[in-house]
């Protein structure tokens, strides 16, 4: 009679995307229509990425009027809502981004001003 061998489970690797290893940020903006704060919250966004991200950024903007079910994958309950997918790990922003040093501390590009005074 043969002795059954155990079968391991296949390795997963983790995958790093180009993207997680150049510093390079994914982030994904949930809007509803062209309202003012949607339309705000893109404004201050592209203003920040620009200023902090320096081309190192990628923008999806998803309009969920036009594609309801997208809300789905990031579990969007509010909007307009800012998701950096990439660096890991995932963060969500609620809002339209006019506070900036709140946006940046979402965002991981800095630290909280009670960090800062300690």
């Amino acid at each position: 009679m043969k002795a059954k061998t155990k079968k391991s489970a296949p390795r997963l690797r983790k995958r790093r995307t180009q993207s997680s290893q150049d510093g390079h940020y994914d982030l994904r903006l949930y809007v509803a229509g062209q309202t003012p704060k949607s339309l705000t919250a893109f404004a201050n966004l592209k203003k920040l990425c620009d200023i902090h991200l320096s081309g190192k950024y990628r923008i999806e903007v998803v309009d969920l009027m036009k594609k309801p079910q997208r809300a789905k994958d990031d579990q969007i309950i509010a909007i307009p809502t800012l998701v950096r997918r990439l660096p890991q790990p995932i963060r969500k922003i609620i809002g339209d981004l006019c506070d900036t040093q709140r946006t940046l501390v979402g965002l991981d590009l800095s630290q909280r001003e009670d960090k800062l005074i300690q």
